[in-house]
Order: structure tokens, then sequence, then C-alpha cells
């Protein structure tokens, strides 16, 4: 009778053991610089989301991160990832957001990046229609959650008592969180010191580590193979105009892309979302107002955590489609509270804002109703020239 070998299966026990448990940090130089400029533009969830190409990304000194929602996918000519392709200044844009990804989400991605975000220079845009009454809902709070990052905020010690109580109080109000069972017994003992919630998430934190471990793995393999990149839409006629010149073409091209209406609206956009729905849209904003919201205290903390890791950020305010809010009959004297209120809490916190909002009726400057466009790339253009300066 032969002996059982039990070699090979004690190795291979080693090596998951070894994969499991060694410090993921060791496998982030996988990620080649190659591969970080090819995610620059992906805009994915797999990016914000994840951990270890955030933190390569924010390790290049030659990088620029660009926080944000979905105005960064409007990617023309003129937004500063393609412009800054033809007119290069000694720095590549990396966009890190879509649709929903508001300042709940930002700051549960950078209480991992505590350690990178240090005296690094990062752009934050913000987007007035985050700060509705009812704050971040579960609609779009739910594709943009990130287990791995609410996983590891449980163990990470380098994120300070308030931020880390605030983020675990903040995401048991959303029921894609309170749905798992292994995470929330865990952020409930951040947020109570009852024994029985402490004794509960200490008989948890083993199997919540493995499956910390577990996701960091998996973050690191989407991270080198899965995440698609996208082509450029870079105009070479654009090199070497001055910004005055570069304004001018923005509006050249304005003009034929949006002949439909009276609201410098893209056609495409204004056909699909809009077109013979007009009449019925009239004043669908009378009721709406960004003076108070959970959105504040949610960009605060940001603000907090930002200064305390002397993180250099470029705050820009992007306004609305002044003609279309009229119409909406949301008026400029309330919307005006919402972008003075907004500029005194960033300056109060001591970081420097590009307030755009006095842009409300420039034609051409929003591509849509919300979503800065042509003119307006141009204006964020020059704002990040200067401040990269």
């Amino acid at each position: 009778m032969t002996q059982p070998k039990f070699g090979p299966m004690i190795l291979a026990f080693a090596i998951l053991c070894a994969m499991l448990f060694v410090p993921v940090q060791w496998l982030y130089p996988l990620i080649s610089d190659k591969r970080v400029d090819e995610t620059a533009t992906a805009l994915k969830p797999d990016v914000f989301q994840g951990i270890a190409l955030q933190k390569r990304m924010l390790g290049e000194k030659q990088i620029l991160p660009m926080y944000g929602s979905s105005e960064l996918l409007r990617l023309d000519p003129y937004h500063p990832s393609n412009y800054f392709k033809v007119e290069p200044h000694g720095f590549t844009p990396y966009l890190i957001g879509r649709g929903g990804t508001q300042s709940l989400t930002h700051l549960l991605s950078f209480s991992e990046l505590t350690g990178e975000l240090r005296n690094k220079k990062i752009v934050y845009v913000l987007s007035p229609q985050w700060f509705v009454a009812e704050g971040l809902d579960e609609v779009h709070f739910a594709p943009n959650y990130s287990s791995l990052q609410a996983y590891s905020l449980v163990f990470n010690h380098q994120v300070d008592a308030e931020t880390k109580r605030y983020l675990a109080k903040r995401l048991l109000s959303f029921e894609v969180v309170k749905q798992d069972k292994l995470l929330r017994p865990l952020l409930e003992a951040i947020v109570s010191n009852e024994q029985k919630t402490v004794w509960k998430a200490a008989a948890i934190k083993p199997f919540a580590y493995v499956y910390k471990n577990i996701l960091e793995r998996k973050d690191l393999l989407v991270s080198l193979f899965t995440i698609p990149t996208r082509t450029p839409s870079t105009d070479e006629s654009l090199r070497g105009l001055s910004m005055t010149q570069l304004e001018k073409r923005a509006e050249e091209a304005a003009a034929a892309d949006s002949k439909s209406n009276q609201y410098g609206i893209e056609d495409a956009y204004f056909e699909k979302h809009i077109g013979d729905k007009l009449p019925d849209l009239r004043g669908y904003k009378a009721k709406e107002d960004y003076k108070e919201s959970p959105e504040y205290e949610d960009l605060q903390m940001i603000l907090n955590l930002l200064k305390r890791n002397h993180t250099q950020a470029l705050f820009i305010s992007v306004p609305v489609n002044g003609p279309w809010y009229d119409f909406a009959e949301f008026p400029k004297e309330r919307r005006q509270v919402y972008y003075n209120k907004v500029r005194k809490q960033i300056e109060q916190a001591g970081f420097p804002v590009a307030d755009l909002s006095s842009h409300e009726y420039d034609r051409y400057f929003m591509k849509d109703t919300i979503h800065v466009g042509w003119k307006g790339w141009v204006y964020v253009d020059q704002a990040l020239e200067q401040y990269m300066k």
C-alpha cells in the first residue's frame, strides 16, 4: 500500500495562507505605471470602489486626481483629460467618480487613503444637485457603495475616531449595509459601547478579517486585468491656442451641437430627455431647495480629513444651467444661497475654491441642465493650469 503524500497538500495550504495573509500592499507594485495611466479615464466603479489602484495612482507625482460625479463623464475635446493630452502641462488628470458618487462615497474612499493623501494635490468637483434636502438616497448610494472599503474601515487604525464613528453611523442608515449580517455588527460596535454589541463584534471579527483579505485580493486582480480603457476624444487642432481662442472654439462646437433649443442644451440630450415633455416640465423644481442637506455635513467631514492630512485640495463649484433652472422655477436667489454657503464652508476650512457659479447664464457653459461641457471645461482647464503652477 502506498503511503499518502501530504507534501503537495501542505504546500497548497501554505500558498493559500500566504495569499490571504501576506500584507496586500506588498503586491501593489504589480500594478504598473502604464496600468495607472490606462485607467485614468475609465470611470468604472471598480476604480473608486477599490483600494489598490487608488493607492498606486496617488503615489504618482504627475497624476492629478479629480473626484466628482457624473460631470466627469462628459469627455468632449475640452475636458481636462483630453485637453491636457493635446496641451501637456506636466500632469495627468485621473478621474474618480460617476453619477451618484457624492461626498459620503468619497469620504469612505478617503478614509482608506489617508497616508497617500498626505501633502497630495487633488481636485474635488462639487455638484449643486448633491445638496437636496433628503441628501444621498439609497438609489444613488447602493450602486457606488464599496463593501471592501467598509470592511477595511473596521480594521483601519489610521482613521481618526471621529471619522470612523461618523462613517459607521452614516453607513448603517442604508439598506445595502444593514443587510450585510457580517459587517453590520462590526459597524454597530463602533457606534455603540453596549457590552453585548462589542462582544458580538469581537466574535465576528476573525471571519470578517479573512473576508476583507479575500476582497482585497479580488480588488488587486480586477485592477490588474479587468478594468477597460477608454479611447481619448482629443482634437489636435486645439494645440497652441490661448484660453481665449480655446473658448471661441468651444462656443463654435457647442453652437453646432445644440441647435434644437434655446437653453444651450446638447441636441442629443434634449431630444432624448426633454423634447415633447418640455411643457410638462415647467416648474418641476419649484419646491426644490439646496439650503439644508446632510450633504453639507458629509462635505465637512471630507474637509476635516483632508486638512488633517495636509492635502492640497482645489474645490471647483460648478453652476447649473441658469435659463433652464429659471424655466423649472428654481429661482436664482435660491440657487445663490447654495453657492454662497458651500463656498464659505470650504474657505473657512482653509481650501481654495474655483467658483464658476457666475457663469450660470453663459451660453454653452453647460452641456445639459446640470453638467459642465464645452465652454465650461475651458474654465476648468484654466483653473487646473493655474492651480498646478
